[in-house]
């Protein structure tokens, strides 16, 4: 069977046998190609960085990697929690595998998965993060007037009113700004979450639940 072009992939272990281990299990797969790890134009698609836990050390190695390189990165990983995900997805990881879950088929499709733009992490992991979101929404955001979606409160107002039919000079009234403010605010809006249009933004607000 052909295979596509294959994806680069740097591997970064805390031990060496964890690194030989990893790279002989990689190199027998004809989807990926292993080399060296190099920055810039050199840098590979993935960086497999393989850790019993993440702690500061592998937190300050994931940011350098985030910072000289466009490389993607799988954490292959003992021990990890939501907190730990969440340092981890700051500094730039896109995958997370379990040890215990990493055979060589699951590491390639992870691989895969990351070098097309998307993410992976464990189905338990990806549910307890989703609650600790929901508990930070309710409990941290919501009362400062922030949204995950990265909408500010009077931005969700703004399209409240555009969605039950108000024009600018409405809407202004209602919220007691000017109607400069109002267009600042809707094209603000559409600008930063690219959306074409009053009808999208209005759209895009009640996909997300805000109205």
């Amino acid at each position: 069977m052909e295979h596509k072009e294959r994806t680069t992939v740097a591997l970064r272990a805390q031990d060496p046998i964890s690194q030989a281990g990893v790279a002989s299990q990689l190199r027998a797969r004809p989807e990926v190609n292993v080399t060296e790890w190099g920055e810039g134009e050199n840098a590979p698609q993935v960086v497999v960085m393989v850790v019993d836990s993440v702690d500061e050390d592998v937190l300050r190695t994931l940011r350098n990697i985030q910072r000289t390189s466009d490389s993607r990165t799988v954490l292959v990983t003992t021990d990890i929690d939501e907190q730990k995900l969440v340092s981890a997805a700051e500094c730039g990881v896109a995958g997370v595998i379990r040890r215990s879950e990493s055979t060589p088929e699951h590491l390639v499709h992870v691989i895969a998965t990351v070098s097309r733009g998307e993410g992976h992490l464990p189905s338990d992991l990806l549910g307890r993060l989703l609650a600790e979101v929901g508990r930070l929404q309710g409990q941290v955001l919501g009362p400062r007037g922030l949204h995950f979606t990265g909408l500010a409160a009077r931005e969700v107002d703004v399209l409240r009113l555009v969605a039950e039919g108000y024009d600018t000079a409405d809407i202004a009234t209602k919220l007691a700004y000017s109607e400069r403010t109002i267009k600042n605010v809707l094209h603000s809006v559409m600008t930063r979450l690219q959306l074409r249009n009053r009808s999208h933004a209005v759209a895009y607000a009640m996909r997300q639940g805000l109205i």
